[in-house]
């Protein structure tokens, strides 16, 4: 992490504006870099990249290593030739939310089209790119790829309910498959292609604007995704390939039950035997495409809470240690440094902190979090250290308008008297309050710079449906939002100097 003062904005490419029922790698993400950049922002944080699966939660994703169609944009693939302007004139859906059963089939049909259009095309140049980027990304694309077209074969049933040949990937099996369901390989690894081409694209435009991308990692995968199928040795898994162990965490003041989050667990030891290969290879592709990660659930390095997979609930786990600080230790050794941020929430162990501390890497700390148990509350902004990235909220949090309007009159009065002000100007007070801590680095969920209250909320945790769809509308972004933020950028010293 820098050692400058800087802040961002955390907003996931699905929740920009446009036509096509979902935000997407297009005009407005290009245009929202520029808001940053005139802003005095450095950084953008989005939230994992993942094809989404049930629930179209971005931290159960399809993959660790591949791209979410969904956030194409198919006028650029207009642009590139693949589509023709008639393909998606009069496509239109309400703004202000994300539409996903709709964009899932208006995006699964066109990309299929657009695919043969490509594939029988004669630009030799993109061809070339295209072919280039199968070789190189061989060791994910050729087993994600199959992975999706079998899923689309047996109707998207989870891939350890599969013929038992196929599920263990016998060589028969494989080989039958490949060429029975060649065509739709070739869509998956085209919309990867164009997935990629339109990110990479993005990103070197923030490069250009001085804007750096925060992406995130969670540090378990989903049971089902291509990532468990293609290497179930680095997984918790039985001879049928189901899971014995799954990931969760224990019962707590918020849950008599805990939470049972149903990822298998990894074989740690296996993955010691050869020097956690699928972690540096996970991690040298994440930086590929952002210039720094946060780590989700980043205690799960220290010991994680092991359930067994027949549990109903996670009364029963116990907790089971992680070799971290080795992992970490030959990360560190592959790639020099290790840009990452700590997601340390919740109830942290003095190990955790260790181990966070061993490696230098900041932690979150939420402001929301700080008025409810004295002057000794960490996340008080007195208490914060300069190692750490202070957010007002996260995805997981209600909007600090919210938060506010849902705290208690007692409740209130100690937020308004720890700020001095007796009637404080939400959510601009926490983010005054963010922004001029001492903390190097500063987030702010752009729902907080626009004012709006929980209608506007990411996610609910526990909440299984109705999470994730919030698009913030067409001309959101007002110049006099934008100066408001330079200004406070500029007052707290977290401006940066960029070419214009």
């Amino acid at each position: 992490m820098s050692q400058q003062r800087t802040s961002g904005i955390l907003l996931h490419p699905t929740s920009l504006p446009g036509p096509h029922g979902i935000g997407s790698l297009g005009s407005e993400a290009y245009r929202f870099i520029d808001f940053l950049a005139a802003s005095g922002h450095s950084l953008w944080q989005i939230l994992p990249l993942g094809p989404t699966g049930y629930g179209d939660s971005p931290y159960s994703a399809l993959s660790a290593f591949a791209g979410n169609p969904l956030l194409i944009c198919l006028e650029r693939l207009v642009e590139a030739g693949d589509l023709e302007p008639a393909d998606i004139a009069g496509i239109a859906m309400e703004e202000g939310r994300v539409h996903f059963r709709f964009v899932h089939s208006l995006k699964t049909r066109l990309l299929r089209k657009a695919s043969q259009v490509f594939r029988n095309g004669e630009d030799r140049q993109r061809q070339q790119a295209f072919d280039k980027f199968c070789h190189e990304q061989a060791d994910w694309l050729d087993d994600y790829s199959l992975f999706q077209a079998l899923r689309r074969k047996f109707k998207e049933a989870s891939w350890n309910t599969w013929p038992l040949e196929i599920r263990q990937r016998q060589s028969g099996a494989l080989s039958f498959w490949k060429e029975e369901l060649a065509n739709d390989l070739f869509e998956q690894q085209y919309a990867q292609f164009v997935f990629y081409e339109q990110w990479f694209a993005l990103k070197c435009y923030a490069d250009q604007r001085g804007i750096r991308l925060l992406g995130d990692m969670p540090i378990f995968v989903a049971l089902d995704s291509a990532d468990v199928w293609s290497h179930p040795e680095l997984f918790q898994l039985d001879q049928e390939m189901q899971p014995t162990l799954v990931a969760g965490v224990p019962p707590d003041y918020f849950s008599a039950t805990g939470q049972r989050w149903g990822n298998p667990l990894y074989r740690w030891e296996h993955m010691k035997e050869d020097n956690f290969n699928w972690w540096k290879s996970r991690l040298r592709w994440a930086l590929e495409q952002t210039d720094l990660l946060r780590i989700d659930h980043f205690r799960g390095f220290e010991a994680c809470w092991a359930i067994p997979a027949d549990e109903k609930t996670a009364i029963n786990g116990t907790w089971q240690p992680v070799p971290g600080s080795e992992l970490f230790k030959s990360l560190l050794a592959e790639f020099g440094q290790l840009p990452l941020i700590a997601e340390d929430l919740g109830i942290i162990t003095p190990e955790v902190e260790a181990l966070r501390d061993q490696f230098g890497l900041p932690g979150m700390k939420i402001l929301q979090f700080a008025f409810d148990s004295g002057p000794d509350n960490p996340y008080l902004p007195h208490n914060l250290t300069r190692c750490c990235v202070v957010y007002t909220g996260t995805h997981d949090n209600d909007t600090t308008l919210g938060w506010w309007q849902n705290l208690s009159a007692a409740a209130k009065k100690q937020v308004s008297a720890y700020l001095g002000n007796p009637t404080p100007e939400m959510p601009w007070s926490l983010i005054h309050a963010a922004m001029t801590s001492v903390a190097d680095t500063c987030i702010l969920p752009l729902q907080d710079l626009l004012g709006l209250d929980d209608r506007a909320r990411m996610n609910r945790p526990g909440q299984p449906e109705h999470n994730w769809c919030w698009r913030y509308v067409p001309n959101a972004l007002s110049d006099e939002l934008q100066q408001r933020m330079k200004v406070l950028n500029e007052l707290s010293g977290r401006a940066q100097a960029r070419d214009k």
